[in-house]
């Protein structure tokens, strides 16, 4: 099975005693194994979790730091024949001086020591009494026990990178996290892709969401995937409290964590998905401008990565809304935001241009609904009166009477100037023109209808002097949902960078927010409106007829296709793994491929249409503007990620 560049990470928080080698021991073996039945690859534990971190004076006692030497050769030999890696804490004497470092065991082996840089001296923290900074500290060590006459060879030095199955992985410990520089940002421009960080850190009002924020920064700012296991259950508390903390995070994004104060031993899992960082390194090559610092040692281990038992995924949650925060609790902060970026970038082209009348087409639907909410903002930005905004209601052959009453509605509650200007009449006579009969309802019948409507919008913006707001989404971009030089084209898209998914998020926003109850009932059955570009006639019940959906595909489907497909350069292979992961139970995979085929068919052939856009703010990741996120030639060939699909 392809593990599609996902490694199954853990962080592991044992209970130890401090000074009791054997029962720290046998409490990380017991965690160790509980791992193997996860078939986890990288198995990390907390800082001088050989001993306990709270041993003060012991560390200079010699029976302890054999005795830690003699578990380590121990727990290798535990796990010669898994393919498990573990990093576990322990103090090692070199030469006449005491380190503390974080050692790599794999396959019954040591793979190397890596010492700790940064010694904390002060407050409650003396490790400068026992340990000294492996900064200058490499080369080759010799470990003996008293089962082995000539000692195990091993290398050491903060310079050392382990390499499992090609995943380079570096390390720091505890206080290194916190400087103004840390090791892992320079082992990460040397090509670490993963940072584990053994720690003891205890415990002090707000210091956890400090942490937190820290370690997905750190990731953040490294574009890694970041380990983070810290001392608990066990620990003295002579002084300091330690909870337990276990915290993966990627990118920036947190992806688990443990709960804290427990009597128990702790494990967060996580699947890192090593495909995405790599995807990001390349796209953002900054992150790589850098002159490297040092050429790291490169420790390797092969071993099976692949999952033959328990599913991939299995601790990895899937959003199938990506572009959509998925706490309900943060909607009214995002969509303040978003739409705040939206009209920030109208209100400063209008004041550019010495503009005060903006002029949008109001369907009642999803997209003129948000256009016309972000307008109002930017007005109020700019003190402007909302009888500027003229906003025009232009009835076809396919206008229901509820788009249109809810259109009428929505402009006399937001207090803007209305118009309404049929366009039946008009496109008749178009028709009778270039000789189209209408009633064959092609594509001329349609797009006929809505160039029409993109004229008006022109002309009476010429008359009022003021400009046409756009109102296509980024959705419609990437499928080429809309007609050239019809809804395709304005003088200034505010949802330009806006899918689908979030434009329904966004309003839904406005309706929670605003004290309007009359507003609210009217942005709500806009909500539940199906998404029509209303160009066909509807039922003899005046519902509408023609369903996008129905035509084009799942918005939902497709906005997560374009969301990992730009985000992240997925492959057709696996963007079609994590849909049938994210959308499981809603949609079967023979579904779920037939669309995907569709978004890969019209993304390329549609691309003549994202080449000559109008001009419209980005606000999210994501965006298909020509002159910024995204260059495409328009006759580029989608053979080769159809033929992937194919292939399946």
């Amino acid at each position: 099975m392809d593990n599609y560049g996902y490694i199954r990470v853990a962080a592991c928080t044992p209970e130890v005693k401090p000074g009791d080698v054997n029962f720290n021991l046998e409490g990380i073996c017991k965690l160790v194994d509980n791992c193997l039945q996860e078939e986890v690859h990288l198995a990390v534990f907390p800082e001088l979790c050989i001993t306990g971190y709270s041993c003060g004076d012991l560390f200079g006692q010699q029976i302890l730091i054999e005795s830690a030497a003699n578990a380590l050769i121990t727990l290798a030999d535990s796990y010669r024949s898994s393919n498990i890696a573990i990093v576990v804490g322990t103090p090692l004497k070199v030469g006449h001086r005491l380190y503390n470092c974080a050692v790599f065991i794999q396959g019954g082996k040591l793979l190397g020591f890596v010492p700790k840089i940064y010694l904390p001296n002060y407050g409650e923290f003396y490790e400068k009494r026992w340990f000294a900074s492996g900064k200058d500290l490499t080369g080759e060590i010799e470990i003996f026990n008293s089962r082995i006459r000539n000692g195990v060879k091993c290398p050491i030095g903060s310079d050392l990178l382990f390499e499992i199955n090609g995943v380079k992985i570096g390390s720091e410990i505890c206080e290194d996290l916190w400087v103004p520089c840390p090791p892992s940002s320079a082992l990460c421009e040397a090509g670490a892709e993963i940072i584990v960080n053994l720690s003891a850190t205890n415990e002090l009002i707000g210091k956890h969401r400090y942490l937190v924020d820290l370690i997905c920064n750190q990731s953040a700012r490294c574009r890694c995937g970041y380990i983070y296991s810290s001392a608990g259950m066990g620990e003295s508390s002579t002084d300091l409290a330690f909870a337990g903390n276990c915290i993966i995070a990627e990118n920036g994004t947190l992806l688990t964590q443990s709960e804290r104060f427990t009597l128990s031993p702790r494990i967060a899992i996580a699947e890192i998905d090593v495909e995405i960082l790599r995807h990001d390194r390349q796209h953002f090559d900054t992150f790589s401008e850098k002159e490297i610092t040092f050429t790291p040692r490169i420790v390797s281990c092969e071993f099976d990565t692949r999952h033959p038992s328990s599913p991939l995924l299995t601790y990895r949650h899937i959003n199938p809304h990506p572009f959509v925060d998925s706490d309900p609790t943060k909607l009214a902060e995002r969509c303040a935001e978003i739409s705040s970026i939206q009209a920030w970038g109208l209100a400063i082209r209008l004041k550019a241009i010495n503009c005060k009348t903006a002029i949008i087409g109001i369907s009642g639907g999803l997209d003129s609904t948000l256009a016309l909410l972000v307008t109002v903002k930017a007005f109020d930005m700019l003190g402007l009166d909302h009888k500027g905004i003229i906003g025009i209601t232009m009835p076809g052959f396919g206008t229901t009477d509820r788009t249109k009453s809810n259109a009428a509605e929505l402009m006399e509650l937001l207090g803007v100037t209305q118009l309404e200007i049929p366009i039946a009449d008009a496109v008749k006579q178009h028709f009778k023109d270039i000789g189209h009969d209408a009633g064959i309802h092609d594509v001329t019948y349609e797009n006929s209808q809505a160039r029409e409507r993109t004229q008006i919008l022109m002309d009476v913006a010429n008359k009022y002097n003021g400009i046409v707001i756009g109102t296509g989404d980024l959705s419609e971009q990437a499928l080429g949902w809309c007609t050239y030089n019809g809804d395709h084209m304005s003088m200034y898209g505010v949802n330009g960078s806006i899918p689908k998914t979030l434009v329904k998020y966004l309003v839904a926003g406005y309706a929670e927010e605003t004290d309007n109850p009359e507003l609210r009932r009217v942005l709500e059955d806009i909500i539940n409106t199906p998404i029509s570009p209303e160009l066909l006639p509807p039922t003899e019940n005046d519902e509408i007829e023609q369903k996008t959906e129905d035509l084009v595909g799942p918005y939902e489907l497709h906005d997560f296709f374009l969301y990992y497909m730009m985000r992240h350069g997925t492959t057709p292979k696996k963007l079609y793994y994590l849909a049938q992961h994210a959308f499981k139970g809603k949609y079967d995979k023979e579904v779920i491929l037939h669309w995907l085929r569709t978004f890969y068919r019209r993304f390329f052939n549609q691309q003549f249409k994202r080449s000559c856009m109008p001009d419209g703010v980005k606000v999210g990741s994501v965006s298909l503007s020509p002159r910024g996120d995204w260059r495409m030639p328009s006759d580029a060939s989608s053979a080769l990620w159809l033929t992937e699909l194919e292939n399946l």
